[in-house]
């Protein structure tokens, strides 16, 4: 049992870095917050900025971010540590993320854009919603809580049974290196983010209040469970019977049928299928709509 649980939660962190390489767009680097960030900028349209998972880079996030550039100009960033960007003398936690996303808007002279976060990224980018609303249109949520208590319980469990040595040992350890600008620095990096599994989460009162649409999406088999992805809905205006002459709620709830939380990301087509008509703000007509 403890060693299935150890493979599964391994397999959690290293599943999608371990995809293969797709296309990106044009790459730089920017001073953030003390570190040097990478990012590219693809496609033409409307702004989004997309935010990979941890242990992730652009990369390894697979089809999505081209597909998502068809339509959008795509500003694809990677977080403090990952990809080819800097770690500093500072932890990673949802907030300082957060506010290193609104930085580096800033920096690239952007007021305002749609957001999509996968994991780690979906949390930072609640974070942003949070501490930095007037930055975000319309926001869209893969595989996110805002409650330590909405990760299924076998994660939880889990959780003070990481460390370091589990993860070094990993294929994807040696893949840190070939991107990182220190490529020793992938332990530092590890025991960063097994402290931010240790972080306090709760955020309800916050997410009550957020204004702009959110586009929650989740796996039936996701580390969020399905009851806390409603409660999420919920909390944001959802969950009410449509075709009752009123008109429905901005944000919406989608669940992957037969998806764990690393084949969320493997599925751009579907993803695709719930993004696109969020952010153009299309809605399904009803039977009795003309």
């Amino acid at each position: 049992m403890f060693r299935s649980m150890i493979s599964a939660v391994l397999l959690l962190a290293s599943g999608p870095a371990l995809a293969a390489e797709t296309p990106s767009g044009e790459g730089n680097r920017i001073e953030v917050n003390g570190m040097q960030m990478y990012y590219e900028v693809s496609g033409e349209g409307e702004p989004l900025v997309v935010l990979h998972g941890a242990y992730m880079n652009i990369n390894s996030m697979g089809e999505i971010i081209p597909m998502l550039a068809e339509t959008h100009k795509v500003y694809a960033l990677e977080f403090q540590g990952h990809g080819r960007t800097t770690d500093i003398d500072r932890p990673i936690t949802y907030p300082n993320l957060a506010d290193d996303v609104a930085a580096f808007m800033e920096a690239v002279d952007l007021p305002k854009a749609d957001v999509f976060g996968y994991s780690m990224g979906a949390a930072a980018a609640l974070q942003l919603a949070i501490r930095h609303p007037v930055k975000i249109d319309r926001l869209v949520l893969a595989s996110v809580a805002y409650d330590v208590e909405g990760w299924q319980p076998a994660f939880r469990e889990f959780i003070p049974k990481m460390s370091v040595d589990m993860f070094v040992s990993m294929p994807f350890a040696e893949d840190y290196k070939k991107l990182a600008p220190n490529p020793d620095g992938f332990p530092e990096l590890v025991s960063k983010l097994i402290s931010l599994e240790h972080e306090p989460m709760a955020w309800e009162a916050d997410v009550k209040e957020i204004e702009m649409p959110v586009l929650i999406i989740a796996g039936d088999a996701d580390v969020v469970t399905l009851e806390h992805s409603v409660a999420m809905f919920r909390l944001l205006g959802g969950g009410i019977m449509g075709d009752m002459g009123e008109p429905l709620p901005e944000s919406r709830l989608a669940i992957m049928p037969a998806t764990s939380h690393t084949a969320v990301i493997s599925q751009p087509d579907m993803l695709m299928g719930f993004i696109e008509p969020f952010l153009k703000d299309e809605t399904p007509k009803g039977f009795f709509e003309q």
